[in-house]
């Protein structure tokens, strides 16, 4: 614990001083956009690479969040530091009542649930025009104020950004390391042995389902009073797939793997934009590579990859 408290510590200083070392605010823009998809990377990796429950409608979450947020601060008028709890609070709601019949299901099945959920939810943001907005949108949400500093700007956005990125690491980083994490870890492995020794499989698959949609919901609401601005687009199938695989490139059941996976997947397309109609091709073989020479994702095939270097030099 101490060697990840340490670690954790030093990870939270570069990432504060960051501004300083990389100037632009383009590159901010891009870096406030890589804390958002790490928590929801870290919100996903709890679901899927500890209790090993697949999800495909984890971008459904993150637009409940969005959207509820941005409801609730320009149509009802309510302060936007209330209104970010209150959509957490709603949907990790729904979330453990759709949680327990949803995850009684495995496998791909439990994927095809989950895909439809997100679907669903898709299309209401995309039909209740007098809501959301429609297709087009729902514009004016107000940006978070606190103490007097208006966050409208990339570099408070990134320390706002990162602040909460930081909360939710250290406390999946706790989690993983509980009797909880202990839990989980022992359903990914069989559900059967952990209920043999008297874990309550069922509740727990649900209570992290739900905190699961809580820490995605909470990603949504600082994305919609970042941008000020929210629209279904953002939200759709294609976004849970690469949520997914940010973890699986990252690492499965580990909590620096999502950073490390969220990282790479939201600055990589800013890196090849000019390579033009060929971009997908590179960004698709460069997945397809990383899958097929670390399995594990990068936070293990890197240290691996190392120490080969490092075996080669030596044995020259």
């Amino acid at each position: 614990m101490k060697k990840d408290l340490l670690l954790f510590t030093v990870f939270s200083i570069f990432i504060m001083l960051a501004p300083q070392l990389f100037s632009g605010g383009y590159l901010m823009n891009v870096l406030v956009f890589v804390g958002i998809n790490t928590m929801l990377a870290i919100a996903l990796n709890l679901l899927l690479g500890y209790a090993g429950q697949i999800s495909l409608g984890h971008a459904g979450f993150f637009g409940l969040g969005a959207y509820l947020s941005g409801i609730l601060t320009t149509t009802y008028s309510l302060n936007p530091w209330i209104a970010m709890p209150a959509a957490a609070i709603a949907v990790g709601f729904l979330a453990g009542i759709i949680g327990f019949p949803i995850l009684k299901l495995k496998g791909h099945y439990l994927a095809m649930a989950t895909l439809g959920l997100g679907i669903i939810i898709f299309i209401v943001f995309n039909e209740t025009i007098e809501l959301t907005g429609g297709p087009s949108g729902l514009p004016g949400i107000p940006n978070l104020e606190l103490a007097g500093i208006i966050f409208d700007s990339d570099v408070k956005n990134y320390y706002l950004i990162w602040g909460f990125t930081l909360a939710v690491m250290l406390f999946s980083l706790n989690l993983s390391n509980s009797r909880i994490g202990r839990s989980l870890r022992a359903i990914h492995d069989s559900e059967v042995a952990a209920q043999v020794l008297g874990v309550n499989a069922r509740l727990l698959k649900v209570q992290i389902f739900a905190l699961s949609a809580v820490i995605s919901s909470l990603a949504g609401s600082l994305y919609a009073h970042t941008m000020t601005f929210v629209s279904p687009a953002s939200f759709g199938f294609n976004f849970s797939i690469e949520l997914l695989t940010m973890v699986v490139i990252g690492g499965l059941g580990s909590i620096y793997g999502s950073f490390l996976g969220a990282t790479l997947l939201t600055l990589l397309p800013e890196f090849l934009r000019a390579a033009h109609d060929y971009d997908i091709i590179i960004y698709g073989g460069l997945l397809m590579l990383m899958v097929m020479y670390m399995p594990g994702g990068l936070v293990r095939g890197i240290p691996v990859l190392f120490r080969k270097i490092v075996k080669k030099k030596g044995e020259s």
